[in-house]
C-alpha cells in the first residue's frame, strides 16, 4: 500500500482535478465556492462545467445555505473554501441547514492548520476537526497526501449525507500507491510495532513515519496508524494495537483539545486505560511564519515526535 515514490504533489489540485472527473460522470454534482476558487482549485470545475459552479463571495454562510438547497433538489453539493472560514463563519448554518437535516452537502475545506502559514493566526484552523467531529451526522476526513485525497472525494461523492474533508495548504509526499489505494472509513496500521503506538493524520503522517525510523535505530518499535477518518472513528484498529504496545502517542495538526488525541482519550478512558501522550498545538493560536519553521516550534516534526517518543517509552511510569 505504501510507495516507495517521493513525488510532492498538491492535495488542492488533486481535489480540484478529481471534481472534474466527477462532474463529467456525473451531472447531479454541483460546487460552490466562496471567492476562493483559485486557492481551493475548485477553478477546475468552474472552467469545465460554468453552469454547474457558483461563487458565492466571501459569505459563507449563504453559501453553506445555497448548497443545503440544492441538495434538497436532488444534487450533490460540494461546498469550499478556507477551513478557519466553513468551520468556524459558517458552523451554525452547517449544524442547522447541513448536519442537522443529514443532508448530502459536502464541505471540502482546504488550508486547515498551522501550515497555512503567512497567513497567521486569523487564518489558521486549530479548532476545526473539534467542532465538525461534534455535529452528529457529520462524517470528518483529513487525507494525507494525493493519493488519499482523490479517493476520499471519490466517496464522498458516493455516499448520502453530510462530510467535513480538510485539505493542507503546501504540496506533501506522495505516501500511498496509487494502483492498490482503497479509502475505507477506517484507521491503517502503516508500520507495525511494539514499544509504541503513535497515531495521527495529515501532514504529520510523513513525519510519524520518519519518525519510526529514527526511532529503529534507537531500539524502538514504534506503531505507526494512519487515523485519515476522525468521525466515524475506528476504535477497533486503535484498541488492538495499544493492547499489544502499551501507550500511544497522538500526532496532529490541531489543537490538541478537541481533536485526534482527545478522541482516543475517550475510547480508551472506556474501554482501555493506557498512557497516552498528545502532541500539537497546546491550546494557543498559530502566528505568521514559514510553514516548515512553524511545524518546528509547535513541535510536529520527525525529530520532535522522536524526542517526545523516547520520553514516553524511557518514563517508568508509564
Amino acid at each position: 500500500m505504501l510507495t516507495d515514490n517521493k513525488a510532492v504533489s498538491s492535495l488542492r489540485q488533486a481535489y480540484g482535478e478529481t471534481l472534474v472527473e466527477l462532474g463529467e460522470e456525473n451531472k447531479n454534482i454541483v460546487v460552490l465556492d466562496a471567492d476562493l476558487a483559485c486557492s481551493t482549485q475548485t477553478i477546475r470545475f468552474q472552467k469545465a462545467f460554468p453552469e454547474r459552479f457558483f461563487n458565492m463571495g466571501v459569505a459563507e454562510q449563504d453559501g453553506i445555505g445555497t448548497a443545503a438547497g440544492l441538495a434538497y433538489s436532488g444534487k450533490t453539493a460540494f461546498f469550499s473554501t478556507f477551513a478557519v472560514f466553513a468551520s468556524g463563519r459558517a458552523w451554525d448554518q452547517v449544524r442547522c441547514s447541513v448536519a442537522h437535516p443529514k443532508i448530502n452537502v459536502k464541505i471540502v475545506a482546504t488550508h486547515g492548520g498551522i501550515t497555512v502559514g503567512e497567513d497567521g493566526a486569523s487564518h489558521q484552523a486549530l479548532e476545526d476537526i473539534s467542532l465538525m467531529r461534534s455535529l452528529p451526522n457529520m462524517t470528518v476526513i483529513i487525507p494525507a497526501d494525493s493519493i488519499e485525497t482523490r479517493a476520499v472525494i471519490r466517496y464522498a461523492s458516493e455516499t448520502d449525507g453530510p462530510f467535513y474533508v480538510r485539505l493542507t495548504r503546501p504540496n506533501m509526499p506522495e505516501i500511498f500507491d496509487a494502483k492498490d489505494y482503497k479509502f475505507e472509513l477506517k484507521a491503517r496500521v502503516l508500520k507495525e510495532g511494539k514499544d509504541l503506538t503513535i497515531a495521527t493524520y495529515g501532514e504529520t503522517v510523513i513525519e510519524a513515519l520518519k519518525c519510526a525510523e529514527i526511532l529503529k535505530e534507537k531500539g524502538i518499535s514504534a506503531e505507526i496508524i494512519n487515523v485519515p477518518v476522525i468521525k466515524p472513528f475506528d476504535a477497533e484498529t486503535i484498541l488492538n494495537s495499544v493492547k499489544k504496545t502499551g501507550k500511544i502517542m497522538t500526532v496532529e495538526n490541531h489543537s490538541i483539545i478537541g481533536g485526534l488525541g482527545s478522541t482516543v482519550c475517550e475510547i480508551l478512558s472506556e474501554n482501555l486505560p493506557m498512557p497516552v501522550k498528545r502532541v500539537g498545538v497546546r491550546d494557543e493560536f498559530g502566528q505568521s511564519g514559514e510553514y516548515t519553521e512553524l511545524m518546528k516550534k509547535y513541535g510536529l516534526t520527525a525529530e520532535k515526535i522522536t524526542d517526545d517518543a523516547v520520553e514516553m517509552v524511557d518514563n517508568k511510569n508509564n
